[in-house]
């Protein structure tokens, strides 16, 4: 046999030996740790292709951020091809991978002009030539930018996309992009289910655990920039000097990834902290605590990213509490962080001590006379819907209605109403719906989108944030599907006008396989799971139906308590005669805090979207839906309908099993540890998404007095049985 021949042949054999291997090993540590940056192997064939492609690197290593982008390239390669091409200081041969800036490189340094229109955190992927050299330059403004860059083409490796016509741009769509955690100082996570905090704040700043560089690593594989160290309900100390060198510890970490810092800040810190007898936002002995507080911040933290703070709700301090406004107290805290180029993100969920008529209007009446008072580095950061996170919610009136205020969207990734960790929901078609929906605020095309990535109303300042779901599971998820919407989070984050389903494909295709085989059916389910969750827990626009305190299972019978609107009663509003909120001019007017065009097509019963009918209308249970069917008869369809989605997303789960009797199937498919793992919560769903249907159904027919729809099934237990249920110890209580 030729030497060539013999040579290509061997190699072969040794990637695909080396592909075994791996594949061998990664099952065994198939935990989830690794998210989506697995890294395994590719088949033999693709591995040679590609290896061809990626012949050596040639990257600069002067700067944390230079060494963390080449790190990853040769642990991602090392992965998926069975070797680490060779480290080269130039081109010495066709294929090689050339990463840098203007600055750092001079084969980037003649592109200068076209990176600068990209900004500092885009990047261009893009094959060339280099002195009669066929190579792959990453290439940025800014050393972030490059490490963002070869995250998106270790994406394209990992999913199999094609090498060949390579020409990639990007800059991220939105500036701040955060995640938020509901961590306390003592680990507790609030709405968390993913065990205790990620941050050991016991054991920082001396000990800084390997595990927030892969969280970092983690974020910046999606364009993360930005977390939020501790809940909102915070506590004054996570601003005491011995915290502060704790968060300085933490910020260390996460440079490198292009991630800031930011702390959730307690209004009336200067009384707990510095001994002061208010915190009138217009005191001048409060002003001048907090700029030396933000100077102390600085001191130790220079790229800190500023303050997101919960005032005058739920029990919070704030600016109400003096006579002053929301922008009284943010403009306060902006004033101060302005020298340093800080920001202030103001929460807009916030609800007044005496019950409203509507408690979803409360936000836009405190807010919206606000627009343009504020100052110039304040961001009103703003839920998706006008409630709080329920499973479905129309888009929150106030995107549209602040054209002179920078509006950050609040999502939340932790899934306190849909199911907590255990259930298969993926939150991608919720974040696009709220996305997607039309303001109306300027014309047709007013999305939110637009909205909140500037280019609806010309701001610069923009952001997207998301209530974490990370903790320290071994999963940081809680469950593996869960992963997919910290994923698609940042994904969206970066680019809100991103298809989902692509992005759900993406996932997949790094968490499981490849093949689509696999993919295809994995993302069907996942963009089945949400309407799922919403027909076997609040169909038809129906909201705030779960069971008190720990929100963990149904509640519809839920009254009584220290408020009406922390009941269920007070939403539903079911009797003998029909069941919804009126939120039409007949009602609490809700609707007229939209565009005209809107809150015409939600306060008409001919245009409103049959899922959100019950959101808006008090409606008869004869009333005829679009199935022909009476309201009473679909409703009850509709939770039926959820338990049968889950069911099918059981069999389609049932047909990736990985092993088959007596037989072992080919590499490159799911593990088997994942696979039993994921098909037990899927029967933690099933026998909750029951739980959910029958008890709904039971109270319900209990107010109607009507008899169930012919072939639906009556409830096993009596609704006494469902209201007797406690749940003392359910997670993530907050506290």
């Amino acid at each position: 046999m030729p030497t060539g021949r013999l040579v290509a042949r061997c190699h072969w054999i040794s990637l695909l030996f080396a592909a075994l291997l791996a594949f061998a090993g990664n099952v065994r540590a198939e935990d989830g740790y690794a998210l989506w940056m697995r890294y395994v192997p590719l088949t033999p064939a693709l591995a040679a292709e590609r290896s061809e492609q990626l012949r050596e690197i040639v990257a600069p290593n002067g700067t944390p951020t230079q060494r963390a982008a080449r790190e990853e390239l040769v642990r991602g390669l090392a992965g998926l091809l069975g070797h680490a091409p060779p480290l080269r200081t130039t081109v010495a041969a066709d294929g090689a991978l050339v990463l840098g800036t203007p600055q750092s490189s001079p084969l980037i340094a003649p592109l200068g002009g076209e990176l600068a229109a990209l900004g500092n955190e885009g990047y261009l992927i893009r094959r060339a030539q280099q002195n009669g050299r066929d190579v792959i330059l990453v290439a940025a403004r800014q050393d972030i930018g490059v490490l963002y860059g070869v995250f998106h083409l270790l994406r394209l490796l990992q999913t199999g996309a094609p090498l060949k016509h390579l020409d990639v741009r990007e800059s991220p769509r939105v500036a701040l992009r955060v995640l938020d955690h509901w961590d306390n100082l003592d680990g507790h996570v609030e709405r968390g289910y993913a065990g205790r905090s990620l941050w050991d704040w016991q054991s920082l700043p001396e000990w800084r655990d390997p595990r927030y560089t892969d969280y970092a690593r983690a974020n910046a594989s999606t364009g993360i920039n930005g977390a939020v160290l501790n809940n909102v309900n915070a506590s004054a100390w996570s601003l005491a000097p011995e915290y502060l060198i704790k968060a300085a510890a933490l910020a260390d970490v996460l440079r490198p990834y292009g991630i800031r810092v930011y702390l959730s800040a307690r209004f009336s810190a200067p009384m707990e902290l510095g001994g002061l007898t208010t915190a009138d936002p217009l005191d001048r002995d409060v002003q001048r605590w907090w700029r030396h507080k933000v100077d102390e911040i600085y001191a130790r933290i220079p790229d800190f990213g500023g303050f997101l703070v919960k005032a005058n709700s739920e029990g919070q301090p704030g600016p109400q509490d003096y006579g002053r406004s929301h922008a009284d107290g943010a403009n306060l805290l902006a004033d101060a962080l302005a020298p340093h180029g800080g920001v202030v993100m103001w929460r807009a969920f916030v609800y007044a001590p005496d019950v409203p008529a509507d408690r979803t209007t409360q936000a836009y009446t405190e807010f919206k006379a606000l627009d343009g008072d504020f100052r110039r580095n304040v961001i009103v950061q703003v839920k998706n819907g006008p409630l709080d996170f329920q499973p479905r919610e129309p888009f929150h009136p106030l995107f549209g209605a602040m054209p002179r205020t920078p509006l950050m969207l609040e999502l939340q990734i932790t899934k306190e109403y849909l199911g907590f960790a255990t259930h298969l929901v993926y939150l991608g078609p919720l974040y696009e719906e709220v996305l997607q929906s039309d303001t109306h605020a300027r014309g047709d095309g007013s999305t939110v989108a637009r909205v909140i990535d500037g280019t609806l109303e010309h701001h610069a300042l923009t952001g997207m944030a998301g209530v974490a779901n990370i903790g320290n599971d071994r999963t940081w998820t809680g469950s593996h599907f869960d992963q997919a919407n910290w994923y698609a989070f940042g994904r969206l984050a970066w680019n809100p006008h991103q298809s989902v389903r692509d992005i759900a494909a993406e996932w997949a295709a790094m968490t499981f396989s490849s093949d689509p085989a696999v993919v295809q059916p994995i993302v069907d389910m996942m963009m089945g799971s949400r309407e799922a969750a919403v027909n076997y827990m609040t169909p038809l626009g129906l909201h705030h139906l779960m069971a008190r305190g720990h929100h963990y299972g149904p509640g519809p019978w839920v009254d009584g308590g220290p408020r009406a609107d922390w009941t269920s009663v007070y939403y539903h509003r079911a009797d003998r005669n029909g069941i919804g909120f009126d939120r039409t001019a007949r009602g609490s007017n809700a609707v007229s805090q939209y565009a005209p065009a809107v809150a015409q097509q939600f306060g008409s019963l001919q245009e409103v979207p049959e899922s959100l009918l019950l959101w808006f209308h008090h409606v008869p249970w004869d009333h005829r839906m679009a199935s022909g069917r009476p309201l009473w008869d679909e409703l009850i369809a509709r939770y039926s309908r959820g338990v049968s989605q889950v069911e099918a997303m059981q069999k389609t789960w049932a047909t990736l099993n990985p092993v088959e009797p007596g037989l072992a199937r080919l590499p490159f498919a799911i593990d088997p540890e994942r696979h039993a793992n994921i098909a037990a919560y899927l029967n933690i769903q099933r026998r909750e998404a029951q739980w959910w249907r029958d008890a709904s159904v039971s109270y319900f027919q209990s107010i109607t007095g009507r008899p169930l729809p012919t072939g639906e099934a009556t409830p096993p237990h009596p609704l006494s049985y469902y209201e007797s249920l406690q749940f003392p110890s359910a997670p993530g209580d907050g506290r």
